[in-house]
């Protein structure tokens, strides 16, 4: 697999340079996900607007390799950390949620989420054994649900 972050982030190199950006690509290894870090004075460009440009590089990675990556494989593009801060919020989010469904007993709601983050949201809750999450809708865009166990 280490081979295939290598060319992943080859890939991702060039298609920054293509944008005349000056990134540096760096790659890292977490136990959640190999994680291609792009840093340098250009990362405002892919961050604004919410990260729409991250986002967008995010799934053409994902297109581009996805013969290669199969189902399981999780690959984070990320740029000036800020990725890692807004999993980090979301994280917290979901542990809020959780903490008010225990309070108050009523089902909490998150979304709508994509993929990438409504995982992070199923994790969090899952460290907690007295809530459950489920994912509802049937678009990209989903809502968690989480609630009590019983």
């Amino acid at each position: 697999m280490s081979t295939l972050i290598e060319e992943i982030g080859t890939f991702v190199q060039s298609v920054v340079t293509a944008m005349g950006l000056g990134l540096v690509v760096t790659i890292e290894e977490t136990p959640e996900a190999s994680r291609i870090n792009l840093e340098g004075e250009d990362g405002g460009v892919l961050i604004r607007r919410g990260g729409e440009g991250l986002q967008a590089l995010q799934h053409l990675v994902a297109t581009a390799f996805r013969r290669q990556l199969g189902s399981d494989s999780r690959i984070v593009v990320d740029c000036l950390g800020y990725r890692r801060e807004k999993d980090a919020e979301l994280k917290q989010m979901a542990k809020f949620a959780a903490e008010r469904v225990r309070n108050l007993g009523a089902p909490q709601e998150m979304g709508p989420l994509n993929p990438y983050e409504r995982r992070i949201v199923h994790l969090a809750v899952a460290e907690d054994a007295s809530v459950s999450s489920e994912s509802i809708g049937d678009a990209f865009m989903k809502t968690v649900i989480i609630s009590a166990r019983h």
